[in-house]
């Protein structure tokens, strides 16, 4: 067969190049194929191309071709894209390289020994919401996957966050208010808590929404998505080894490990035993006394749940402020709440030492230049997480890890490999549960199908599950003003929205922050009951503040219902302009 001269114009100035070590393989995204001989069609256009060893298309339906060609030498992505379309179909290049000379040199020499006839389209490593979300859109466009995990199915959110944690604070809120309820004539009281039971009710949700959505849900999709239960690690050339000796290997791998619970050097606290948000909600007893060392919303979240359980409760925190990525209204008014309800609080504190007396661990901190020491039967330590990238043989997969830690990604969820993304808490991505679940079917659907999509993190909303609750979106006043933007800002406080009136709880604000003259949303900032059922309502104004010019203008023009706490965030944009407190109830 004629070969095609490898020496065609290279309209993007790339080629895929060889390091001498021996063949090298590209994969390519082929669209219009709708049988085998299609595919066959396809594999014979590309061997006449020169410096082409080999090709072939793994099924029609992957809607890709496996080019291997010889090295040193390359072939350009330009000659092998021609050599498709002329033969009647669309063939797209894969994604460039680094542009670091020594990482484009490792991946090319991992990129050469990747399996040439892999078990799976995908490996999916991690089942939490990354993973999940993986496996799924993997599936869904047709493709074979092995999903590996080596604990508990399910990940994080399910098993040990999201899940248990917010059923505890909600058993918590209601015990607190049984005690602490406004209205006049309406007497409850909180007594008879039984810890083990509420215990016990959190791990029954845990248990039946791992089962319902986690298990249940791969067992629908059996033809497509393989589970094996497992550590994964990669071995030189690609292949992803298991505990029991078996080895998979794929086209593309996702990795969606999740991250842990990190624990700060301070001398004495490896001996003490101290607890992290997964531990402390597994707690068989209630602690008389707790000490949280933190103060963002993990620390702050599970502080107030035991405390309104009757824990004696001792926050921590090194910043100067709770919250010092939040507004500082935010911050301070949830302080002054958390304090109200018999919540100790200390800022500005340095860690010296912990050591354990009797049934007491004890934290030896600085203050304002003084040492004081703290004393409880338990510490809780909630100051960030860890990746788990250790012992996965990301060395040996040319994967790049950021200073902390974590997998460095693109904004299409690709690493420092171009065969092998990742998804959730383990990257340089913000870490939360609907980021991941986004993040994994875009990294899915890129590794299968070329890298088309990104992940779009312009607008990020956030809900920190204390009582109130502390919802954000877009920029906070400082960050406005540190990227250049003139700002003005409204604050409203809850006293003037109809709906906590209504309900006695008045505790909280709003604040909106605008671009001067042309009013363009730019964030919203909530400290409110239930605030985290109203923050997408500010998220959509956001982000068509950024896209179309959507302006406080805009919102205060847009009917709200009546006694919501929504209508509060119409409020705050009349209050731009107006006094509010001089409005009859439904005017605006």
């Amino acid at each position: 067969m004629m070969k095609r001269n490898e020496q065609d114009a290279r309209a993007d100035g790339s080629a895929i190049t060889g390091d001498g070590t021996g063949e090298l393989r590209v994969d390519l995204s082929v669209q219009g194929m709708t049988c085998d001989a299609c595919a066959a069609h396809v594999e014979a256009a590309l061997q006449s191309v020169e410096g082409v060893c080999a090709a072939q298309v793994p099924g029609w339906r992957s809607g890709r071709a496996v080019v291997t060609f010889a090295s040193p030498g390359g072939v350009a992505h330009e000659t092998l894209i021609r050599a498709v379309n002329e033969a009647g179909y669309k063939a797209e290049a894969p994604s460039r390289p680094p542009s670091d000379p020594a990482a484009r040199e490792t991946l090319v020499r991992i990129s050469g020994d990747w399996p040439n006839q892999p078990n799976y389209d995908l490996v999916v490593i991690g089942t939490g919401g990354g993973g999940m979300a993986a496996a799924i859109k993997a599936a869904e466009m047709g493709h074979s996957v092995c999903i590996i995990e080596k604990g508990t199915l399910g990940g994080t959110c399910v098993n040990i966050g999201c899940v248990p944690s917010k059923t505890l604070i909600r058993a918590a809120e209601a015990y607190h208010k049984a005690g602490h309820q406004p209205f006049r004539g309406v007497h409850t009281k909180a007594e008879g808590l039984d810890w083990a039971a509420v215990i016990a009710h959190k791990d029954e949700l845990v248990a039946r929404l791992r089962q319902a959505k986690y298990a249940d849900v791969l067992s629908s999709y059996r033809d497509r998505i393989t589970v094996m239960q497992s550590r994964a690690r990669f071995l030189p050339g690609g292949v992803v080894a298991l505990d029991d000796g078996r080895t998979c290997s794929a086209h593309r791998v996702v990795l969606a490990t999740g991250a842990r619970p990190s624990i700060p050097a301070v001398p004495g606290i490896d001996g003490v035993g101290v607890l992290t948000s997964t531990s402390a909600m597994e707690l068989r007893e209630q602690p008389r006394s707790l000490i949280v060392v933190g103060g963002r919303f993990i620390a702050l979240e599970l502080g107030q749940t035991f405390a309104r359980f009757g824990t004696k409760v001792t926050i921590l925190q090194r910043s100067a402020r709770l919250l010092p990525e939040h507004e500082p209204e935010i911050a301070d008014g949830l302080g002054r709440y958390l304090r109200e309800e018999g919540v100790e609080i200390h800022t500005g504190v340095r860690l010296l030492r912990v050591r354990e007396e009797r049934d007491e661990k004890v934290v030896t901190v600085q203050i304002e230049g003084r040492e004081s020491e703290f004393r409880a039967e338990h510490i809780l330590v909630a100051t960030g997480r860890t990746p788990n990238t250790e012992d996965l043989g990301l060395e040996m997969a040319g994967v790049q890890l950021d200073p902390q830690g974590f997998i460095l990604v693109d904004d299409h969820l690709q690493t420092t490999n171009p065969r092998i993304y990742a998804a959730g808490d383990v990257t340089n991505r913000p870490k939360l549960v609907y980021v991941a679940a986004a993040a994994g079917g875009i990294a899915a659907e890129n590794a299968l199908g070329g890298n088309h999509k990104k992940l779009d993190l312009s607008v990020v909303p956030h809900v920190i599950f204390t009582d109130p609750q502390a919802a954000s979106v877009g920029l906070t006043e400082a960050q406005a003003a540190a990227l250049g933007y003139s700002v003005e800002t409204s604050a409203l406080s809850l006293d003037h929205v109809p709906r906590a009136l209504a309900a006695r709880d008045t505790r909280g604000l709003i604040k909106l922050v605008a671009e001067t003259g042309s009013g363009r949303l730019l964030g919203v900032h909530v400290l409110a009951a239930e605030g985290g059922e109203i923050i997408q309502t500010a998220a959509l104004a956001v982000k068509f503040g950024m896209e179309q010019a959507f302006t406080y203008h805009d919102l205060a023009n847009t009917l709200f219902p009546y006694l919501t706490q929504a209508e509060g965030i119409k409020l705050a944009a009349l209050a731009f302009r107006k006094d509010v407190g001089k409005l009859s109830c439904c005017a605006g």
